[in-house]
């Protein structure tokens, strides 16, 4: 079953994401790494883009996260990263 990405993510998913790279706001984001471990950090979103098929986050300090291995967003839920 695949896992939701920006595109396909709610319009105030959407809205709050952006709101949130215009503003610079400092957020926390819950997501797996690609060893399948929960991370969570403190960071700024610098951008939001698609590449290859595939929507990802990019972080102030440079990490860059393919959108579904997000889970939260400042507490918000924003995918189903459970398998």
């Amino acid at each position: 079953m695949p896992n939701p990405s920006f595109a396909t993510a709610s319009c105030s998913v959407q809205t709050v994401l952006r709101e949130y790279l215009s503003s610079g706001t400092l957020i926390e984001v819950v997501y797996r790494d690609s060893a399948g471990q929960v991370c969570l950090v403190h960071d700024v979103i610098r951008d939001l883009f698609s590449r290859a098929g595939q929507d990802f986050l990019l972080l102030g300090r440079g990490t860059m996260l393919p959108f579904d291995h997000v889970i939260t967003i400042d507490g918000q839920l924003i995918s189903d990263s459970s398998g």
